[in-house]
């Protein structure tokens, strides 16, 4: 496990044809350490506070290997292109789960919910439904919330401190959000889970009312 490039971003607006947009989706790695508090990287901002950002949103992770799927079905990215703080190597989707808790440098972090893709990584790089292709790949990357603040550079060792005995992965989530929204039982065993995000017990709660 090890961190590929730390990245932050400021807000910006974007025209594109007759629509515009203010985002701070477009980050650009950063040298040296940089201050991680309760809410986010010292530097870094978000837009749209209402759906970006917060405690359980502090830390968007992106896993390093998905860079290669892009490159060679896609195009080539460059890093922070998901609008991911840390790129990160042998952190899968599929072996992350909520809960999990990890020091990396100063910091510890806890493992808090997927990462919604939003449609302005469409408008940035020019890729038509690109928040579809990470949903259905599953290449959606993560959160974390901060559980002791401190520095963090890209030479910080990652470490994992404990993990969830529930082993609900992020990639399992991923799955009921978009592939399998009527698998009740699976919503109840992921709610069940006190570390959850807010967000997301709302989203699958709403679904299982939905699906009963």
């Amino acid at each position: 496990m090890e961190i590929v490039s730390l990245n932050t971003g400021k807000k910006k607006v974007y025209t594109f044809e007759n629509r515009t947009i203010e985002t701070a989706v477009v980050k650009t790695p950063v040298n040296g350490d940089v201050y991680l508090g309760k809410l986010g990287f010292s530097g870094d901002e978000q837009a749209d506070l209402k759906l970006h950002g917060g405690p359980d949103k502090a830390v968007c992770f992106y896993p390093f290997e998905h860079y290669e799927y892009f490159d060679k079905k896609i195009k080539k990215l460059p890093l922070g292109a998901f609008g991911e703080n840390l790129s990160v190597l042998n952190l899968p989707e599929t072996s992350v789960c909520i809960g999990d808790i990890f020091q990396i440098g100063e910091a510890v972090i806890q493992i808090s919910q997927p990462r919604q893709p939003c449609f302005k990584l469409s408008l940035i790089h020019n890729i038509f439904k690109m928040p579809r292709i990470l949903q259905d790949t599953g290449f959606t990357g993560y959160y974390a919330r901060v559980l002791t603040e401190g520095n963090i550079n890209i030479n910080s060792k990652i470490t994992l401190l404990e993990k969830h005995p529930e082993n609900i992965t992020i990639d399992f989530i991923n799955k009921i959000y978009y592939h399998d929204t009527d698998n009740t039982e699976a919503m109840k065993k992921i709610l069940k889970i006190t570390e959850i995000s807010d967000e997301v017990r709302y989203v699958l709660e709403k679904l299982s009312e939905k699906s009963e």
